[in-house]
């Protein structure tokens, strides 16, 4: 499910731009929610650090120390891929909004045509970001940054995260093309997601998730496993294994 954080220092156009994002959500079938909606810079900060979130809508001036652009800018330090989203009634800051890697403009006041024709947009544009999303139906869209590890249950595959598990009827020769090179088959009914991997218990071939999340390795795919730690960005990974042979 797509994450949207919204933030406006003027409460009416807050919940006014909440109630339509909804809307747009239930009318296209969209997998998405507002996260959070807040008038507080301070809040949005907060939550950022702590959160998820594939779409920011900001507010370009927020009539305090803070700006959009400040949040856009310690936004991008750390994430390219976020979504963002600048809404202003002030026509001067559209240049220093772009800087941003924006992905659109919004002008105030703004109307649900106009909302509804960028997140359309969006939502094309993550179809054709599989780097950074995984489209398993027309409407079911997950971040996969967020996939611990992927299961075969018959004829279905089970995405497996924190929080959630997302059905779809495929295999795991149609996906394997469209996932990173992270993502690596441990066993006949497991493919995972190595830069999620917290530790790995080499006597009980188990490959251990946070918080208690945890699936098998087979006998067939361990080297391969291992291979694949010791010459990708996994050192950490590759520790916990050693530590436990």
């Amino acid at each position: 499910m797509l994450n949207f954080v919204i933030c406006d220092d003027n409460l009416a156009v807050l919940n006014h731009l909440s109630k339509m994002l909804e809307s747009i959500f239930i009318e296209n079938n969209f997998d998405a929610e507002v996260g959070l909606k807040s008038s507080n810079a301070s809040n949005v900060i907060e939550y950022l650090k702590n959160h998820k979130v594939d779409v920011l809508i900001l507010d370009i001036n927020l009539n305090s120390e803070v700006t959009g652009c400040d949040i856009a800018d310690m936004v991008r330090k750390k994430n390219k891929n976020v979504y963002i989203i600048f809404t202003t009634g002030h026509l001067e800051y559209v240049l220093i909004a772009y800087k941003y890697k924006t992905f659109d403009y919004l002008p105030k006041p703004i109307v649900k045509d106009r909302l509804e024709e960028t997140i359309l947009r969006l939502m094309d544009d993550i179809k054709l970001t599989p780097s950074t999303f995984i489209k398993l139906n027309n409407k079911t869209i997950i971040n996969q940054d967020e996939v611990n590890y992927i299961k075969r249950d018959g004829m279905k595959l089970v995405f497996c995260t924190d929080t959630q598990e997302y059905e779809t009827y495929s295999s795991f020769n149609k996906i394997k093309n469209c996932l990173p090179e992270n993502f690596v088959r441990c066993h006949k009914s497991y493919m995972v997601n190595l830069k999620r991997i917290s530790n790995i218990n080499s006597n009980k071939n188990t490959i251990i998730f946070s918080p208690n999340e945890s699936c098998s390795i087979g006998a067939k795919y361990k080297n391969e496993i291992m291979e694949v730690l010791k010459n990708g960005n996994f050192t950490n990974n590759l520790d916990s294994f050693n530590n436990r042979k």
